[in-house]
């Protein structure tokens, strides 16, 4: 095997590794699909193509060690700091900073790590930010409480339940139904007062927000198959979401 297959073959593992962690961690697939075509250029290989959609990357090299390689993406979660991290990565790379076996090292230390917040802070985290969405919806301070409350139950119950069962959407939609049964439950209590912002803040955790950005900005760059799926994605989290409070309500 020739020198120049052998670093086509490295090369051609940097990229689909760098892609790989941006995609599965919540990167939009035109930064993918640019950062793998920028990693394979700042190693001297210009005839690269990419092909990205959320369950798949494909990577081509042209010239005289044609390489073709597939790998699929059967999970996909939310860490930004991976993909800020592949992004400073990437820039190295292409000031000529970093090797290409340094640089597939760090890939894989970042790949294998899991960078990621206690299950106790994650609850905490979406307690609080459900009580400030409940003031910023124009709630009443004594639903602040509460709302807190039905959101940290909730989203525990949320995070156990998605290691039992890995379905998103199914998660999603038994957590909407404990939202809405501890909601009511509040407020027929008397320790809730506007059971419509209780439920708002409690469920906006669980919105995909990011999905919703991620799919339009896919869109405006013209990965059109990538924006619809994402948002396709988002519209099934929403209706899970809005299917589990309306069962609730429709029996309140």
């Amino acid at each position: 095997m020739s020198q120049s297959i052998v670093n086509s073959h490295e090369i051609t593992q940097i990229c689909l590794l760098a892609g790989k962690i941006i995609l599965q961690n919540g990167g939009e697939t035109y930064r993918v699909e640019d950062t793998m075509v920028r990693i394979a250029a700042a190693y001297g290989i210009e005839n690269s193509h990419s092909f990205v959609t959320p369950t798949g990357i494909i990577f081509a090299i042209d010239g005289s060690s044609q390489m073709t390689k597939l790998i699929r993406i059967n999970e996909r979660s939310t860490n930004l700091l991976k993909v800020s991290l592949v992004n400073d990565i990437s820039r190295k790379i292409s000031t000529g900073k970093l090797a290409a076996g340094d640089a597939h090292r760090l890939l894989q230390e970042i790949d294998s790590n899991a960078f990621v917040y206690p299950s106790w802070l994650k609850i905490v985290a979406a307690a609080i930010a459900s009580g400030c969405f409940l003031i910023m919806f124009q709630g009443s301070w004594p639903d602040a409480l509460p709302v807190m409350l039905t959101s940290g139950i909730s989203f525990a119950f949320f995070l156990q339940l998605h290691r039992m069962v890995p379905i998103k959407f199914f998660a999603e939609f038994i957590t909407a139904l404990l939202i809405g049964t501890l909601s009511v439950f509040f407020v027929h209590k008397g320790f809730g007062f506007d059971l419509d912002k209780i439920i708002i803040g409690s469920v906006m955790p669980l919105v995909p927000g990011l999905h919703i950005t991620a799919a339009v900005r896919d869109l405006m760059a013209g990965h059109l198959v990538s924006g619809l799926s994402k948002g396709a994605e988002a519209f099934l989290t929403a209706f899970a979401i809005g299917a589990g409070i309306a069962a609730v309500l429709s029996f309140y």
